[in-house]
């Protein structure tokens, strides 16, 4: 189910107690409270589309996003035939469907070759009837890629509109869709480490960082989990 590797420790550079230099770190607000995006490219955005790349010959035939077709557009191209925008409320721009992730009799039943589901479980409460709708909307041998926060902050947008509720391992989110899916049927990975993380909860972006630090992954901290799951 899980596929992580663990970056190698690196005793020899630890600092000594009390010596810890934390320079612009050394506060207790972080340098920005919109994930980066003020600064540039947010931090977990980067895995999120290193996940999605790596999983695109998935992004084919009827695609289903929330609220903007962005990483539909992007990773499936011409082998998307129709690409369809959920939102929960009419009126939307981008959407084409309205429905509720946790009401089944809301959306289509096996409609869907994917579902490009980037961080949007944390935002619904009852996140196990959600799945159970992905399941049911998924034609047979059709995919969800699902990405969840690990180590995040709160969503301020979010929490104040409908609710920010849950943050993810590989184990909590292996097991949400595997008693759905099929255990056999799901991976989930990770993807981040206590660089990236730092930086993220910061609001630090990309551009302020290493990337060839960013890039190594550290399964005992989690900033992204990733979920790609597959209808029987």
């Amino acid at each position: 189910m899980a596929n992580v590797v663990s970056m190698p420790r690196q005793a020899a550079t630890t600092p000594t107690v009390g010596a810890v230099c934390l320079g612009d770190l050394d506060r207790v607000d972080p340098i920005s409270r919109t994930f980066g995006f003020d600064r540039g490219t947010c931090i977990d955005r980067r895995y999120i589309e290193q996940f999605l790349s790596r999983e695109q010959a998935s992004i084919r035939g009827r695609v289903l996003e929330i609220a903007e077709n962005t990483y539909t557009r992007q990773f499936g191209g011409e082998r998307v035939v129709q690409s369809d925008v959920l939102f929960t409320k009419p009126g939307h721009r981008n959407g084409t469907i309205v429905g509720d992730l946790t009401r089944r009799e809301s959306l289509p039943a096996c409609a869907f070759d994917c579902i490009v589901l980037t961080q949007t479980l944390q935002h619904i409460y009852d996140m196990h009837a959600a799945v159970e709708t992905l399941h049911a909307i998924l034609k047979p041998t059709g995919v969800v890629l699902a990405t969840m926060p690990g180590i995040s902050h709160i969503s301020r947008f979010d929490m104040d509109r409908w609710g920010d509720f849950w943050r993810f391992t590989t184990a909590s989110a292996g097991r949400l869709f595997g008693d759905v899916f099929g255990i056999e049927n799901v991976r989930a990975d990770s993807w981040g480490n206590a660089y990236a993380a730092v930086g993220l909860l910061h609001g630090l972006a990309i551009e302020d960082l290493d990337k060839a630090k960013i890039d190594q992954p550290d399964c005992d901290y989690q900033v992204i989990v990733t979920v790609a799951a597959t209808k029987a």
